[in-house]
């Protein structure tokens, strides 16, 4: 009897548009905020919950997806995340009050972090590493661009047709992403039958996996602690620089250009240079990026185009960290890939939330986010040293 036929590679234009899914949902609703909260008659504190319940849902919920698609297969669960993802569009777009919308949203966001795991499972379920790591990198281009983007497409449809307008147009891309998957998107996994002495066995291997840990850590260290510099970049550049709030969302702009011109390297290094360089390398530029911001932040020489520059290096070698780090963190064990992809989702999240909160300590923002980022880029690459020996 032959070897079965390995399955065939998901298109790469529907692995990134179930990804983009997920990612825009996050921020397309922040232009909304205040009109929606008038609306429904809820305080300014209720309604950000909105979105805080959003990026909760995202990081914890792709613990869940992973296991269950190394259990039931990568399509039944993709499906099943994508109809609730759907349904909670709908819910929330027709809610009548502000307790509706807050859990039509935390459902929206279980249903979304599908996209987020099984895209990348699958892609490792179906290409060597070096190929993994070329399309990752493209994957990893849209879940950081996407946030950037959401709130642009989010203003234009609130201010055109009212914010309701947002979560239908979330739900119409869920039907579409179904029916995509459901006409053209074939099995890549292996199916088990369910056991949850398993699944504890398998998400204890994992964490007990000294590798592992390393890439997870040294992968969010790399990417998601720039979010400490997003969340201060308003007081930095319009309260300490003195800009104009349009150029801040010029800035942020520039700072997603410089992951995308990261993954565009990482796609085109694969291959040819090893990934272990490739990720020590590149995580050496974020050291030496984040130690140039912190000392111009302390001597104040840092003026707006410094800044820039010094985060756009770091983008960059985030945008090569990233791929390289997911890449070879889902390969520790090839019986698991769901859950380790699962669990590198729900490490870069917890990284970029800790970030984030961070940021707002001390008096000064801007060395506040520089010794936060230089911090996480040291601990990134001694993760990173951890994990290849």
């Amino acid at each position: 009897m032959g070897q079965p036929s390995p399955p065939r590679r998901p298109a790469i234009w529907l692995l990134v548009l179930i990804n983009f899914s997920g990612t825009l949902a996050m921020h397309m609703f922040v232009p909304a905020l205040p009109t929606m909260a008038r609306d429904l008659d809820a305080s300014s504190a209720a309604a950000q919950l909105a979105l805080t319940l959003y990026v909760l849902g995202l990081a914890f919920g792709q613990l869940f997806y992973g296991p269950l698609s190394d259990r039931f297969g990568r399509r039944p669960v993709l499906i099943a995340g994508l109809s609730f993802y759907t349904i909670a569009g709908l819910a929330a777009a027709l809610a009548p009050t502000i307790q509706v919308l807050l859990g039509a949203r935390l459902v929206q966001s279980l249903g979304g972090c599908a996209g987020l795991v099984l895209g990348r499972a699958m892609v490792r379920d179906t290409a060597p590493p070096n190929e993994s790591m070329r399309r990752l990198a493209l994957i990893n281009l849209v879940i950081m661009v996407g946030p950037g983007l959401s709130p642009i497409a989010g203003g234009l449809l609130a201010s055109t047709f009212g914010w309701r307008a947002i979560f239908f147009a979330l739900a119409l891309l869920g039907i579409v992403n179904l029916l995509l998957v459901w006409l053209i998107l074939e099995e890549t996994g292996a199916k088990a039958e369910p056991d949850i002495r398993a699944l504890a066995r398998d998400y204890k291997g994992l964490l007990g996996s000294r590798a592992f840990l390393g890439f997870v850590v040294g992968g969010g260290c790399s990417t998601t602690s720039m979010y400490a510099f997003i969340a201060a970049a308003p007081f930095i550049f319009i309260n300490k620089l003195h800009r104009s709030s349009n150029e801040v969302g010029l800035f942020l702009g520039l700072l997603m250009s410089g992951v995308a011109i990261g993954s565009i390297c990482a796609g085109s290094l694969a291959g040819r240079v090893a990934m272990e360089k490739l990720m020590i390398g590149a995580n050496l530029v974020c050291v030496a990026a984040t130690v140039m911001l912190v000392a111009g932040a302390a001597t104040g020489v840092a003026t707006a185009p410094i800044m820039v520059l010094l985060m756009g290096i770091f983008a960059v070698g985030g945008g090569i960290v990233s791929p390289a780090a997911l890449t070879k963190a889902v390969g520790v064990n090839a019986r698991v890939i769901g859950s380790a992809a699962g669990l590198y989702g729900f490490g870069q999240m917890m990284v970029g939330a800790i970030c984030t909160t961070l940021s707002s300590v001390g008096p000064d923002p801007m060395l506040s986010a520089a010794l936060i980022m230089l911090v996480a880029a040291v601990i990134g690459q001694a993760a990173f040293w951890v994990a290849l020996k």
